[in-house]
């Protein structure tokens, strides 16, 4: 094949959900019949070519291969999903004659349909992007159709752009996928790689034809050591896939970014193989300073995409820094290229659409297409050397020195009661003294509750919009948020739910509401980042030290408290949470920024225990989110993350009853982390992975309360009373009664109240049926 350049400069990827979130108003509106599948592939149209305009003015190549196509209307692995032909059995009456899903298919697999459940879905590495499972099994038929993305190329050919299509690569694809039900004991997703690597040969192929230049692989599995595989065994796999692939006589240039971290042993088996450029996290990661023979000589005739523009935060960051490590690089490649460190999916558009931060804090951030403008920067200082950026460098330096004196950013009483802490303060008394003393709660065995959060109605959203606008007063929406807790806590009543909440309504995000509480954050108001499908988040900006002015939450709280007998439960998100859920301040290690925050959230503790709320939730979903992807690295993360947790909950009175939460991650190598936080009652996401939790519990030893999700909130459907049956069922056969506590998998703001209503009936009454059974799995405690 002929030999191609690669560009100078690129990015791994870049936002894809528009910068006013109108891909997810176009798929919601199609999901709900409002438009039909041409205007929703119409707006998706729109979306990319403005994307590419857009990345081209700031100084991205048009027809050089540095403008990524790595659109998704939903998850890219469940793209690669639907492009290799790895459709669930559940789900064959969606595919057509010629192997085919249409989009209303596409979204039928990610959200399920009736008695058939979704895809799985979990945290995509150690970022806040969910994606959707691939379900793989011995007899999965890898077929290629992948249609979409060569239209996606041509498209663009055709407004004059020549880019480079993006794809989840085939070892990841396999490393990130489950056992399918019934496959044999034993079998692992990567033993049907030799039958998978035809298919992306297949794509290779269709690509070229089409006059692809170059083609990205995504394999962040090859920087990770937390997955299932074995590491070895994925670093072994290097060879044969890019092998295989790089033989192919028709075939664009491969380029295979890892983000995340350190390649590692995976370098040099990169290196070896016929790849023509590898992207290098040199963020999160680094290189040696030298290579063995083979391994120099294999990286002198390949192109090095040096990813020093952070990908995954917003601060401005140290471009002098960049360009040195760059040019550090260049000896080690026989070319260099610059590049973000991990796909822009990760942060928001444009800092130049929130002109209502403070100027002086704006000018030390970077969003994405600041990031796009370093990137080009550096690029430019690559090609023409340092002297021709030298102005651009030392600004971005002056930023980071203005950061340093700006008032608030340290603050010393905040500082000196950090120091003054003692061990006394992370540990509460004995789980079995905090039993005896929470007996008074009068609970019955297998205690229904809720997450958190109720249905965000249109009402409350416009309440909220009208208090920002001045349209409605102060006065007047606290009795609007009062009138809905009032509504909630009847209709919870009336299900007949144990343990109640009260559903939130006065929260616009269970980060944000506390950020713009806290001293030390500032928030956003077009600063949305894709979390998973259509579902957007605004994370703060954490920039300064942190503290609480007054109480958060205990006027709600307490207002509930008083409209009902039963017990309501306070409702706090902790610290690990708050971080990994904004973007965090650099300078500090993270582990000073969380003890800042769990000492605010310790006083809000207090506060709430004071107006009578007997049961605190402080949830704690990001726990496995954040584990580093490096062995070495898990044990200092586990003891600051948990040490917070603890820190904001050890002052409790033993009578209350502690609660945290969370979801949406593989919990087996943190298990012993959730003991460790000291919670007396765990709810952990279970349904959609239909309880396989249980079993890592049971293995344990886990031993204090737990409850086992088993409703789907991330899905439409309502699951039957039998099905949540079944899957009490399965907890009881692992986890004793007396510890099992029955709530959905997440909170409900993001359903709607008909489907919210039935399920926490249907889940009721589930309840009730296996209270009421006779014959119970024996349990040892």
């Amino acid at each position: 094949m002929t030999a191609r350049t690669f560009p100078t400069g690129t990015i791994i990827g870049y936002p894809r959900i528009g910068r006013r979130r109108e891909l997810k108003r176009a798929v919601e509106a199609f999901w709900a019949g409002r438009i039909d599948a041409g205007e929703l592939e119409s707006v998706a149209a729109d979306l990319r070519a403005a994307t590419r305009e857009r990345l081209a003015g700031l100084g991205l190549g048009r027809e050089d291969s540095s403008i990524p196509e790595s659109f998704s209307f939903y998850d890219q692995v469940l793209d690669a999903a639907i492009a290799v032909g790895a459709v669930p059995p559940r789900f064959a009456h969606l595919v057509d004659a010629d192997g085919r899903v249409d989009l209303a298919g596409l979204f039928t697999v990610a959200r399920g349909e009736g008695e058939h459940a979704p895809l799985e879905m979990t945290k995509w590495f150690d970022s806040n992007y969910h994606y959707l499972v691939p379900e793989i099994s011995p007899t999965t038929a890898f077929s290629l159709h992948a249609e979409r993305i060569v239209a996606g190329f041509l498209e663009a050919r055709e407004a004059g752009y020549l880019t480079r299509p993006v794809i989840v690569g085939p070892i990841t694809f396999l490393a990130l996928a489950k056992p399918a039900d019934g496959a044999p004991e034993g079998f692992r997703p990567l033993d049907r790689l030799d039958d998978l690597v035809p298919v992306y040969a297949g794509l290779f192929e269709q690509l070229a034809e089409a006059g692809a230049e170059w083609v990205q692989l995504d394999e962040p599995a090859l920087v990770s050591e937390s997955l299932d595989e074995p590491r070895a065994r994925l670093v072994a796999a290097v060879g044969g896939v890019y092998e295989a692939l790089g033989a192919l006589d028709a075939r664009p240039s491969i380029f295979v970014a890892a983000p995340y971290g350190s390649l590692d042993e995976a370098l040099p088996a990169l290196a070896a193989t016929p790849v023509e450029a590898i992207g290098l996290d040199l963020v999160r990661g680094s290189l040696p300073d030298a290579f063995d023979p083979a391994t120099a000589e294999s990286l002198a005739a390949k192109t090095l995409v040096a990813g020093v523009v952070d990908g995954h935060n917003i601060w401005r960051g140290d471009l002098a820094d960049a360009f040195a490590r760059v040019e550090a690089v260049r000896s080690l490649a026989g070319s260099v290229a610059v590049s973000t460190s991990t796909s822009l999916l990760h942060v928001p558009h444009d800092v130049a659409d929130e002109p209502q931060l403070d100027p002086r804090l704006a000018s030390w951030l970077a969003f994405a297409d600041q990031k796009v403008a370093q990137v080009t920067v550096l690029a430019r200082g690559l090609a023409e050397g340092r002297a021709a950026v030298e102005a651009d460098l030392d600004a971005a330096s002056a930023a980071l020195r203005d950061r340093v004196q700006a008032p608030g950013v340290r603050i010393p009483r905040v500082r000196d009661r950090l120091a003054a802490l003692e061990d006394a303060d992370f540990s509460r008394t004995a789980y079995e003294e905090r039993v005896a003393a929470q007996a008074s709660l009068d609970l019955p065995e297998l205690p229904t509750t809720t997450i958190g959060s109720f249905p965000q109605t249109a009402e409350i959203r416009r309440a909220r919009a009208g208090l920002l606008s001045g349209a409605v007063s102060a006065e007047g929406y606290r009795a609007q948020m009062r009138e809905e807790i009032e509504r909630v806590i009847r209709l919870q009543e009336r299900i007949g739910l144990d343990v109640l909440v009260h559903g939130e309504p006065e929260r616009n995000d269970m980060v944000q509401y506390f950020a713009e509480l806290l001293d030390g954050f500032a928030v956003t108001v077009n600063g949305w980042v894709q979390s998973y499908g259509s579902r957007c988040t605004r994370p703060s900006i954490l920039w300064g030290d942190v503290s609480r002015p007054e109480p958060m939450t205990v006027e709600w709280a307490a207002y509930a408290q008083s409209l009902t007998e039963k017990s309501v439960k306070g409702m706090l998100t902790g610290p690990v949470t708050i971080l990994a859920w904004s973007f965090v301040r650099d300078d500090q290690p993270l582990a000073d920024t969380a003890r800042q925050v769990a000492l605010a959230l310790r006083d809000e503790i207090g506060d709430l225990e004071s107006a009578g709320i007997r049961i605190i939730q402080v949830d704690e979903p990001a726990l496995r989110e954040l584990l580093p992807l490096k062995l070495a690295d898990q044990a200092a993360y586990l003891d600051w993350s948990v040490g917070s947790f603890r820190l904001a909950t050890a002052g409790a009175h033993p009578a209350t009853q502690i609660h945290t939460h969370l979801c949406y991650s593989e919990f087996g190598v943190v298990i012993d982390a959730i003991r460790d936080l000291d919670a007396d009652v765990t709810s952990i996401e279970a349904a959609r992975s239909r309880m396989e939790v249980v079993d890592d519990l049971a293995a344990s030893g886990f031993d204090h309360g737990i409850g086992p999700g088993v409703y789907d909130i991330h899905s439409p459907r309502v699951p039957s009373v039998d099905e949540v049956t079944a899957l009490l069922e399965r907890a009881v056969g692992g986890i004793p009664a007396t510890r099992l506590w029955v709530n959905p998998d997440c909170g409900l703001k993001t359903r709607g109240y008909e489907e919210t209503v039935s399920s926490l009936e249907n889940l009721v009454a589930a309840t009730n049926e296996v209270r009421a059974s006779a014959v119970r799995e024996p349990v040892s405690a």
